[in-house]
């Protein structure tokens, strides 16, 4: 239209068609004829009229244009038409510039359109990543991995175990540094964001795109409670799709301490110590209520990188990053520059080497014993033991003297040591020089050969059989079939009593005695008494070959120190669930039965403390108490033990390496007996001694007791009692039937062996005794030498059977 400012590009409408026009037909307004006639015509002037120029156009009416408009609006002003080339093409239009504010208005607008395609291409991912989650209705806390507590006598923490290794708190009952310094360091805003931090998103974005790699994450607390829960560790987008979402929810769920409290019960300190519980007892052997202001600084440093930064591996690199939590924490208004000044100037923590500490031996005993007692563990439960703390630290530190002292340079590399009362309640265990190096349990698993520490049941069953502390054996050279037994320093004392046999711990009177009673007798008294291995029913178990623990052979020694009664070893008093609403166990070893008489223990007990007073054992001597024990050393040294008790405790003591490389002519009576004194003097400081039962004295009439309940004694365990003081006893009615009153004669004396007398023939195929003894499960090819028990008869269970006083008495 006329009225219409046009476009220079605009085609005017023609009337003929294009290829049949004719210069003569065609029509065009003049200039006149245009609302703007003078600038066309000044156009028309400047340059001959084109064709298009030159056409026609149709005419309109002035009035028509202006009725177009408002009676108050003016006409809008047209631009001039572009002009075109001499070629007829026309010119590319110019670029309007847009300018800064254009500028601005542009990237504002393009920002919004790629947020709005970002926001689509995000809520796609979250619906996608959500649906491959299982339905939020079926969300749930998994239950934290229950927690065994496991305490001594006194009720102090020896140890946890589990997955988590700690107790949960309540956030009340932790120390409030705690939740203050992991607030300060890992999420600042985390009482006021929402679940997910965007400002702490952006502000990881920025300082890891300035440094050039990963410096900050921007996951708030809630985000990786939410991973550690439900999450693999992956670090994948739908990983972390998935924390987002279980984060939000969490934060709908649960009040912010609630989230806070399950985060410092479940994160990784390091070390095996989830939780803070546990991280603060595996590095300040303390609990997580007792940690002051630079603890808890170091233990929020370590979720960084709780391996690096763990102050067992390197303390100045955990220190650095406590300093840093400080800082944090000051900065957000939770410490005073003079709490921040008073904790810098704390020691640096060290940490003890992981799980270093004679308790975990025990807590590993306890683990080993639970599922016996109370099937799998589904809750936090509390373990009692019947550990005392105080001995525990004093035997791990006595077995640690000796061997740093002489161990070296005796080639001894390990020890062990039970100690345990009269019931059998352990009290302390060792089951090597150092749990971080080794948590084998040598007191334990371990089984070896007890060497002479086995002795005493051989002597037991022989006083069961009716000999005494003073019948009289040759100690001499012998031959038991193949097997010829020596003692250990290879020198015999001839005719020695039973109680100076054992004192010197001959090898070959116990070899003699074994044969005496039958290998089967001294088997069913050791393991009436509590020994639980098998033994082999064979001559040479009077020297301890058979493999025995250290734990079953010290308990059966606690038979002797008791008076007779079977002491089953046990650790574990009682178990109940962590509020101690329930109990689960407890032991029943309150009425053990008896296993030995009172004659046979008081002078086994007489007997054994010549042991320790002039015997084997004299390194083992206790100031201001009676003792009695029992040395024992294996072929080559391999092995060295000794096993010894007051009325207080009985306590076992082995030396060795476990390779069973042999020590340099270690024994029983040498590294073992002084380990057992240090440890048994420091178990007794403070305690009114106390007699051994029986008093240390030999019993003659067992059915006279004295008013403490004890079998009287008739004479100095040294010294055997003289005719003319003595009643009529049992002793002198032998006497009488054999004649004679020597010392020898008095008492049975087992023959001894002569070298013209022919080789005894076993009536049942079993071991070769001693050619010399009589009596007994034996028949024998040649005469009975003089001062004989008795002649062999057949017992009614087909076996021979000695010739009782009974019998001599009935004149049978």
């Amino acid at each position: 239209m006329a009225g219409r400012g046009r476009s220079g590009d605009r085609i005017e409408p023609s009337f003929n068609g294009r290829d049949n026009r004719r210069d003569e037909d065609d029509f065009a307004l003049g200039a006149g004829d245009r609302v703007a006639g003078g600038r066309g015509a000044a156009r028309s002037a400047d340059k001959r009229p084109s064709a298009r120029s030159a056409r026609r156009e149709p005419d309109y009416d002035r009035d028509d244009y202006d009725d177009r408009y408002e009676d108050d609006e003016p006409p809008r002003t047209r631009e001039p038409r572009r002009r075109r080339s001499s070629g007829g093409k026309r010119r590319p239009p110019q670029r309007e510039s847009l300018g800064f504010f254009g500028l601005i208005r542009r990237m504002v607008y393009w920002c919004i359109v790629l947020g709005i395609w970002a926001g689509i291409g995000i809520t796609g991912l979250v619906v996608y990543y959500g649906s491959r989650m299982p339905s939020a209705s079926t969300w749930a806390i998994p239950e934290r991995p229950p927690n065994v507590k496991i305490t001594a006598v006194d009720g102090s923490v020896m140890a946890n175990r589990g997955t988590t290794g700690g107790e949960a708190l309540a956030l009340e009952d932790m120390s409030p540094y705690i939740p203050e310094a992991i607030v300060a360091i890992e999420d600042r805003r985390f009482y006021s964001h929402f679940g997910v931090d965007p400002l702490g998103l952006a502000r990881a974005f920025v300082v890891n795109l300035t440094t050039g790699h990963m410096v900050q994450g921007g996951s708030t607390l809630t985000q990786q409670l939410a991973k550690n829960m439900f999450l693999s560790p992956d670090r994948t987008l739908e990983r972390k799709v998935q924390e987002v979402l279980l984060a939000l929810w969490l934060e709908q769920k649960y009040t912010k301490d609630q989230i806070l409290a399950m985060y410092l019960n479940r994160v990784f300190f390091g070390s095996n110590a989830y939780g803070v519980e546990a991280a603060s007892r595996r590095y300040f052997n303390k609990s997580a209520r007792d940690v002051n202001l630079g603890e808890a600084a170091l233990l929020a440093g370590l979720v960084k990188a709780p391996s690096r930064l763990s102050p067992a591996r390197d303390p100045e690199a955990a220190n650095a990053r406590a300093q840093v939590v400080l800082q944090a924490m000051r900065d957000q208004g939770y410490i005073t520059d003079d709490e921040v000044k008073t904790a810098m100037s704390q020691t640096p923590a060290k940490a003890k080497r992981y799980w270093s500490g004679a308790g975990h031996y025990v807590a590993d005993m306890v683990m080993d014993q639970l599922p016996a007692l109370i099937g799998d563990v589904k809750e936090d439960i509390v373990v009692d033991t019947t550990i005392d703390k105080t001995l525990e630290k004093r035997a791990e530190q006595s077995l640690d003297d000796v061997l740093s002292k002489d161990g070296a340079k005796l080639d001894a590399s390990q020890a062990a040591l039970v100690s345990l009362d009269g019931t059998g309640a352990i009290r302390a265990l060792v089951g090597g020089r150092d749990y971080a190096d080794s948590q084998f349990n040598r007191a334990v698993k371990a089984k070896r050969q007890p060497g002479s520490s086995f002795k005493p049941f051989v002597y037991a069953a022989a006083l069961e059989k009716g000999l005494t502390p003073f019948s009289v054996f040759n100690d001499a050279p012998i031959r038991i079939g193949d097997w010829t037994p020596e003692n250990y320093e290879k020198k015999y004392n001839g005719e020695v009593t039973l109680a100076t046999a054992l004192s010197k711990s001959l090898n070959t009177v116990a070899a003699q005695l074994v044969m005496y009673d039958g290998p089967d007798q001294v088997i069913k008294l050791a393991h009436r008494l509590g020994i639980e291995s098998e033994l082999q029913p064979n001559a040479s178990i009077a020297l301890g070959t058979s493999e025995v623990t250290l734990m079953e052979l010290t308990g059966a020694y606690a038979a002797f120190m008791n008076g007779g009664y079977k002491a089953t070893p046990h650790v574990i008093r009682r178990v109940t669930t962590a509020d101690g609403s329930k109990v689960l166990y407890e032991n029943t070893y309150d009425n053990p039965p008896r296993v030995l008489s009172e004659t046979v223990a008081a002078n086994m007990n007489a007997m054994m403390m010549g042991v320790i007073d002039q015997g084997t054992g004299k390194s083992a001597k206790l100031a201001g108490w009676q003792a009695a024990g029992k040395t024992g050393t294996t072929q080559n040294s391999r092995d060295a033990l000794f096993v010894g008790f007051t009325s207080n405790l009985t306590t076992g003591v082995w030396f060795g390496n476990d390779d069973g490389k042999p020590m340099k002519k270690v024994t029983g009576g040498g590294l073992p007996a002084k380990a057992w004194q240090e440890y048994m003097t420091a178990a007794h400081k403070g305690l009114s001694p106390a007699p051994l039962f029986g008093s240390g004295r030999f019993v003659n009439d067992p059915s006279v007791l004295d008013n403490g309940g004890q079998p009287m004694a008739s004479a100095d365990p040294a010294m055997p009692p003289q005719s003319a003081e003595q009643p009529t006893t049992i002793g002198n009615i032998i006497s009488g039937v054999f004649g004679g009153s020597s010392e020898e004669e008095r008492y049975p004396q087992a023959p001894v062996r002569s070298d013209n007398r022919r080789s005894p023939v076993p009536m049942d195929g079993g071991p070769v005794p001693p050619a010399d003894v009589a009596g007994g499960r034996y028949r024998y090819d040649g005469a009975i030498p003089p001062g004989d028990i008795g002649e062999v008869e057949e017992a009614p269970s087909g076996r021979p059977r000695r010739t009782t006083l009974l019998d001599l008495i009935m004149g049978q």
